[in-house]
C-alpha cells in the first residue's frame, strides 16, 4: 500500500502534530525520520523491515556504521543524522541532570549513565562527581577493558575528585554480558575506592552496574 493510501490521521506525521509523538509506534517514528520508502515500499513498511532486521530500536540506534549501512534503505547520510540525534538526546539528558540535585532527582542520573553506558561494547568504568550540594560537576569514563583491581586505579580516582574539588561521587560502570549483578570484584574495587576517598574527605554515594535493562545500586543493597 501507497502511503498516500492510508487516511490522512494514519499518517505517521500527521498523527504525530494531532495526538504527540507518544502515540506513535516505533516504526512510524522512524518512518518520520526516514522521510521516503524505497521502489516499492512505503516509508512505514521501510521503516518496518529495518527494526525487524535490527530486532529492537535500541540495537539500530547502537549500531556501527558497517552495520548500518549494509540494510537497505539506509546509507552514510541517514547514519550521520541518526547519530546526530542520539548524541542530542544524551546532551539533553546530561542538561537535566546539571541542573539537578542527583539525590533529590535520582532518576535523572540514571537515565543518564544508563544512556552513556548501556550500549558500550566492552566495560566502562565511569564517575559522576558533585558539589557539596551533590549537584553535577561532571560525568568522566576514567577506566576500560575489565573491571576489577588490577584495571581501577584508586590514585586516579583521588587525583581526578581533587582536580574536581567534589565532594561526593558516584560510580558506574557497564556490564556487556547485559547481566546488572554485581560481581565480587565489583564489590571489593569499590570498597577500595572508598577507602581512598574518605581519607579526602569525599563520600561515595552510589555505585551503579548498567545491564541489558536493569541498573543494580549498591546504595539500595546498603553496600556504600
Amino acid at each position: 500500500m501507497k502511503l498516500k493510501a492510508l487516511p490522512r490521521d494514519e499518517m505517521p506525521r500527521e498523527k504525530l502534530v494531532k495526538l504527540g509523538a507518544t502515540s506513535l509506534s516505533d516504526a512510524e517514528l522512524l518512518a518520520i525520520f526516514l522521510r521516503t520508502g524505497i521502489k516499492g515500499t512505503n516509508v512505514v513498511a521501510l521503516a518496518s523491515n529495518i527494526l525487524a532486521d535490527f530486532g529492537t530500536l535500541r540495537a539500530l540506534l547502537a549500531a556501527s556504521e558497517h552495520e548500518f549501512c549494509q540494510t537497505k534503505g539506509l546509507g552514510v547520510a541517514k547514519y550521520v543524522q541518526l547519530q546526530a540525534v542520539v548524541e542530542m538526546s544524551r546532551r539533553f539528558l546530561a542538561e537535566k541532570l546539571e541542573r539537578s540535585n542527583v539525590l533529590t532527582s535520582p532518576q535523572e542520573s540514571r537515565d543518564y549513565i544508563r544512556a552513556k553506558l548501556r550500549d558500550q561494547p566492552h566495560e566502562v568504568f565511569a564517575v559522576l562527581f558533585l558539589d557539596n550540594k551533590h549537584r553535577v560537576i561532571r560525568f568522566e569514563e576514567l577506566f576500560y577493558g575489565t573491571i576489577d583491581s588490577a584495571s581501577v586505579y584508586p590514585r586516579v580516582v583521588v587525583k581526578k575528585a581533587l582536580e574536581r574539588n567534589a565532594s561526593a561521587v558516584i560510580f558506574a560502570h557497564n556490564h556487556p554480558s547485559g547481566i546488572a549483578e554485581p560481581s565480587h570484584a565489583d564489590r571489593m574495587i569499590t570498597d577500595k575506592l572508598i577507602s581512598a576517598l574518605q581519607l579526602i574527605d569525599v563520600k561515595v554515594l552510589d555505585h551503579f552496574v548498567i545491564g541489558d535493562s536493569e541498573i543494580a545500586s549498591f546504595a539500595e543493597r546498603g553496600w556504600v
